[in-house]
């Protein structure tokens, strides 16, 4: 991978945008509405492996219209950030895992997996391309998105022979919005996420589409997200459109649903549950039906809930619409171990606290 293509500086080489425009969007950046000046592009064909990686000018990709990626789906992706330091330098947050589950996504799709290392060194040869895109504001990041498709040109249904894999960034600021209120979820009962044997757990673009008619829903209802439940029993508490899910009793428990096949693992829950245990937290990753949460909401039982993500980070739950009943959780606010657990982690993503797990590696 060649990273040596130069940094967006004064005076700004001819392949980066205006300043004006660089600044406009890292002042209001907004979530994926800007766009960097360049990405990282790597090609695999089974006569060549891996090769021509490079970072290059940021522009539309050419498809043949035959491509297995736009007939059968053949596109795997992940989501992740690079933080601005404190000492002018940035990290990103555990990128091995979310190579790893790029590699597990391609594989449930029968796509060639792309090696870690090459992974790896593909988002940090953008990030050092594009560092004057890091936005430094509260909140802010460069959210980085590497996807993997397969592009042979054929309609045979079958696994694509070549593909591309690609990393775009854009710079970010809060997923919600700043100043955003607790959550307010949706049940979503007519519409299943993922189902056992499917690909719930890898994250393939066919996930995200087929839950978009659930978001419209949850809109439509003045909710921000919907709530997914099993597929078999329409009963048991799954995760929401894009994000895990975690609840808080009265007795201090942090329970969250267990990853069963159909649930996204990701990287942002296994880090708040390692740093819960470290807390002291007791942690259960057992079912927790609908109508339980229900119940606990209502006796106060259930003190908190939130939903965590790569761009939401921790994002409270403050009301949950279900069958025409709105119940209000924890009074509809933020709870401690939410704020906490947020801290806890955000601390560690940008570089204002000790890092003892080993999870940022550092770019610049």
């Amino acid at each position: 991978m060649d990273a040596s293509v130069p940094v967006c500086a004064t005076p700004p080489h001819p392949g980066c945008q205006p300043e004006a425009i660089r600044q406009a969007a890292l002042g209001d950046p907004g979530f994926g509405r800007h766009f960097t000046d360049h990405v990282a592009l790597l090609r695999y064909t089974p006569d060549r492996g891996w090769h021509g990686g490079e970072i290059a000018p940021f522009a539309e990709l050419g498809l043949h219209p035959a491509a297995i990626v736009l007939h059968y789906a053949q596109v795997v992706y992940e989501g992740m950030e690079a933080y601005a330091l404190p000492d002018g330098g940035a990290a990103l947050f555990r990128p091995q895992e979310n190579a790893r589950r790029l590699q597990r996504s391609a594989a449930r799709l029968a796509m060639q997996p792309v090696p870690e290392p090459l992974f790896i060194e593909a988002l940090q040869a953008l990030v050092r391309a594009d560092r004057c895109w890091i936005p430094t504001g509260p909140g802010a990041a460069l959210y980085l998105r590497p996807f993997l498709m397969g592009t042979e040109a054929t309609l045979g249904l079958k696994a694509s022979s070549d593909y591309l894999f690609c990393v775009i960034a854009s710079p970010v600021g809060n997923f919600f919005g700043p100043g955003a209120a607790p959550l307010r979820l949706w049940v979503s009962e007519s519409i299943n996420r993922a189902g056992p044997g499917g690909t719930g757990f890898a994250k393939c673009g066919g996930n995200y589409g087929a839950s978009l008619p659930a978001v419209a829903e949850a809109r439509r209802e003045g909710c921000d997200q919907p709530v997914f439940l099993d597929a078999v029993e329409r009963r048991w508490v799954e995760e929401l459109g894009g994000m895990n899910l975690f609840f808080v009793f009265a007795d201090g428990r942090l329970w969250t649903p267990p990853l069963s096949g159909s649930i996204l693992p990701g990287v942002t829950r296994d880090s708040l549950l390692t740093l819960a245990r470290g807390a002291g937290l007791k942690v259960e990753e057992a079912p927790y039906s609908i109508d339980e949460w229900e119940g606990d909401a209502r006796s106060g039982q259930l003190a908190e809930a939130f939903a965590c993500g790569t761009a939401a980070v921790v994002a409270p739950v403050g009301h949950l619409r279900h069958r025409g009943r709105d119940l209000a959780i924890g009074g509809g606010r933020e709870g401690p171990v939410t704020t906490r657990l947020r801290a806890m982690l955000e601390g560690i993503q940008r570089g204002t606290a000790p890092d003892p797990h080993g999870w940022l590696s550092r770019v610049l």
